[in-house]
């Protein structure tokens, strides 16, 4: 059993959960995620691992309150428990020293994209942030982000906070003005999809995290399935990041519509 030792509420439907998982903590790296149970016979829930602490033996999860399952882990409390916490599961990010790198999230795919900013800045990159939602109550993470940001551009689509307009528009704003050597972009599909095309005009090597559409995340469904670069791949095995230039998308979101 996995101990929740705390919680905070981002808004009203996406919870922090900081979780006791302390062999996950040790051994995982950016990009990694876990497999998650509310009770004995709950449904298996794949989310990121947005941080840990080796020294406390925790992790941190964020969860969007979705559905029925999702709603079970948010409405835990701190002291009760997890029934299962399974991981780190997926494939790590690929973390090197290349210059300028932009990290571009959008509402709550700013939480896997947190470990991501902490390690590209550790290796010596300029890392500029954007974070994008619908409105300003939307944004997380940013204090969180911004210690290892050497600037953070805030977008929100009603302009309540920072500047108004979509996510693409900050990140082209930073490849207007310097070079930029790599894009990672994490949030809906949709996003990911106008970002990789934005800077495949500008010719910009850009990573993608494909979690929204996982569901068993050990390669045995088949559900996570898409196609990059002509192939078909596993998202929870193969990934969960690509190359962004090389996904479908427009698949990727026809089959996203078939779980609503």
């Amino acid at each position: 059993m996995n101990k929740i030792l705390e919680k905070e509420y981002f808004s009203e439907k996406v919870v922090k959960l900081v979780v006791e998982a302390p062999s996950i903590a040790t051994s995982r790296k950016p990009g990694h995620f876990v497999i998650v149970r509310a009770c004995e016979h709950g449904e298996r829930i794949p989310l990121t691992i947005a941080d840990a602490d080796t020294a406390r033996g925790t992790i941190t999860l964020v969860i969007q309150n979705v559905g029925v399952s999702t709603e079970k882990i948010c409405a835990l409390e701190p002291g009760e428990c997890l029934a299962d916490v399974v991981g780190p599961l997926g494939q790590a990010t690929h973390i090197a020293k290349v210059g300028t790198v932009v990290c571009c999230g959008g509402g709550v795919g700013v939480a896997p994209l947190l470990p991501i900013i902490k390690a590209m800045k550790e290796a010596g990159n300029k890392v500029v942030t954007v974070l994008a939602a619908r409105t300003k109550d939307l944004i997380i993470l940013e204090d969180q982000v911004r210690p290892y940001s050497d600037e953070v551009i805030i977008m929100t689509d009603d302009g309540s906070y920072g500047t108004k307009g979509l996510v693409t528009a900050g990140v082209e704003s930073v490849i207007a003005r310097e070079k930029v050597d790599q894009v990672v972009t994490i949030g809906p599909a949709i996003m990911m999809k106008f970002v990789a095309q934005l800077t495949a005009k500008y010719e910009v090597p850009t990573m993608c995290s494909l979690n929204t559409i996982m569901v068993d995340g050990t390669g045995m469904c088949g559900a996570c399935r898409i196609t990059v670069d002509g192939k078909m791949r596993f998202v929870c095995i193969d990934g969960p990041e690509f190359d962004a230039h090389k996904v479908d998308f427009d698949e990727m979101m026809m089959r996203l519509r078939s779980y609503n």
